[in-house]
């Protein structure tokens, strides 16, 4: 538990700064909305941009005059935000013992590696959860002067359900990084480099029909904000998918750290 309360402790500045960039997004964003709010009219501005980059926004499949559709176009931000900030916990909360050369102090310990994995990555999981109910929280107070009904509450709660399997699959690859990376200053730059790719290969499916079976392989398209939105639910399949990437991620980096010789 010591190392739990250390890790927090430790980490937590970082939370603190991820938290006010995405306060301050979502306050610019809401902002951005009070021009389309019930004005149909600024719709035919959107003519002007390329359609390659309306459809990467995912911006032709959500009506932008309501809370609802224009949240569904912020999700894209809270998911990457989201993303990247989990796999750089997950990454760097394990590969920093080596780097700060306190690595050895950790192996004196009374405890097994794989318990300071666990404190670790708890400890990772819960700056997670609180990254979620921060964006949960701003989002509601800042949408208050518009009145959101019944459906955006429920809306936005599948988001952010959304939003938190979206860390927890970048949290486990960042962990399995941040375990198995030999080269321990590259852990979070790869980290951040798999969701890059992620990214670009949920656009690439957009695109091209023949490889629409590219979206099993990236998380972004397990909750499109569009289909969020349609079903009112998360896809079972999806789910259980997301469910096998973070078991396996996480079984591997117990699996490698408990193997691995780590630099003192």
């Amino acid at each position: 538990m010591n190392i739990f309360f250390r890790e927090l402790k430790a980490n937590l500045k970082s939370l603190v700064i991820w938290s006010v960039i995405l306060i301050l997004l979502i306050m610019v964003g809401v902002a951005k909305f009070s021009a389309f709010a019930g004005n149909p009219e600024m719709l035919t501005m959107l003519d002007s941009i390329p359609p390659a980059l309306m459809e990467a926004l995912n911006m032709n499949a959500l009506n932008l005059t309501t809370l609802s559709g224009f949240f569904g176009v912020m999700f894209l931000y809270f998911s990457l935000m989201g993303a990247v900030a989990a796999a750089m916990w997950g990454s760097t909360i394990i590969s920093k013992e080596e780097r700060d050369k306190t690595v050895e102090f950790s192996l004196v310990l009374p405890v097994s590696r794989g318990r300071v994995v666990t404190a670790k990555a708890l400890a990772a999981l819960v700056y997670c959860l609180a990254f979620v109910g921060i964006t949960w929280v701003a989002s509601l107070v800042a949408v208050q002067p518009y009145q959101p009904d019944a459906s955006f509450f429920s809306f936005l709660r599948i988001e952010m359900a959304a939003m938190l399997l979206i860390e927890m699959i970048f949290l486990a690859v960042g962990l399995l990084l941040g375990c198995a990376m030999k080269r321990y200053k590259r852990a979070g730059s790869t980290a951040v480099a798999v969701i890059l790719a992620a990214y670009f290969l949920s656009i690439i499916t957009d695109f091209r029909q023949e490889l629409d079976f590219i979206k099993y392989f990236t998380p972004f398209k397990y909750f499109d904000a569009a289909s969020l939105l349609m079903n009112n639910q998360i896809d079972g399949l999806y789910l259980a998918i997301s469910a096998g990437v973070i078991l396996v991620c996480i079984s591997a980096a117990y699996w490698v750290y408990n193997r691995r010789d780590l630099m003192i």
